[in-house]
């Protein structure tokens, strides 16, 4: 039996190598300053690379490791010449995370095609492709491995009113987590998600510009900050998580219905 310490926590990320996708603005913003606080060098990534530079200095300004790197989930060629420059500049990457997303915020049968594609490729087939890109290389490696997928709870209700392929793509976002969890558990590669309901964002702030206060009916009557997912992702990437691969956690406040 191994000798776990007592209790088996920690926090500690020294040695790691994080990539973040959507770290523009919001939850993939606190996502990298979390990572990097807890050790990790970090890779920043999205389409405005503008903050992603402004990220990293602020980084790098408490100690931490960034590396701003454009990406577009949207461009194969993107997401390939990102990995390998992650990896030529920090080393090879043994945390992700998949939290680059946009909504449709539109009827299904309103969509134009090139929505259409966006939100796909954006939303699930750009994270499959990074996913299995970074998981091969880890395998080459012989390294273990933490992904962590950003799914949330529109993937298990949809009340009609608009953003139903939202929906499909983080319901999808929840059953690749389950289905490469046991693809790569044998590669000591653990793939775990989060299911956030209104956490403050871009986002978020965009719904609330749309159809008002609607947060104000939630039981709390907030939309939650953050920082309150803070601990969940240091679990799924921590040793202390190192049995749990292919679940997923709700975190919304108990804002909507089971």
């Amino acid at each position: 039996m191994a000798d776990f310490p007592l209790p088996n926590v920690s926090n500690n990320l020294d040695g790691q190598v994080a990539l973040v996708t959507g770290c523009t603005s919001g939850l993939g913003k606190r996502f990298a300053e979390v990572l990097a606080a807890a050790g990790a060098k970090v890779a920043v990534t999205g389409r405005r690379v503008e903050r992603l530079e402004e990220l990293a200095e602020d980084i790098r300004s408490r100690g931490g490791v960034a590396e701003p790197i454009r990406l577009d989930m949207t461009d194969t060629d993107s997401i390939m010449e990102c990995v390998q420059k992650v990896e030529d500049t920090l080393g090879t990457i043994t945390i992700l995370v998949n939290n680059a997303g946009i909504p449709d915020a539109q009827r299904a049968h309103k969509m134009s095609l090139e929505l259409i594609d966006d939100v796909f490729d954006t939303n699930l087939r750009g994270p499959y492709i990074l996913s299995c890109e970074i998981a091969r290389r880890l395998i080459d490696a012989e390294l273990p491995g933490r992904m962590v997928n950003i799914s949330s709870v529109g993937a298990f209700r949809y009340d009609g009113n608009g953003a139903a392929l939202y929906s499909i793509t983080k319901a999808g976002i929840i059953r690749m987590t389950e289905a490469l969890a046991v693809e790569w558990a044998r590669f000591n590669i653990n793939v775990n998600a989060i299911a956030p309901g209104a956490f403050s964002s871009e986002m978020m702030d965009g719904m609330v510009s749309r159809i008002g206060d609607f947060y104000k009916h939630f039981p709390r009557g907030r939309i939650c900050d953050p920082a309150e997912m803070d601990s969940t992702l240091l679990y799924f990437v921590s040793p202390a998580s190192n049995a749990v691969t292919g679940t997923f956690i709700k975190i919304d406040d108990g804002q909507g219905p089971r």
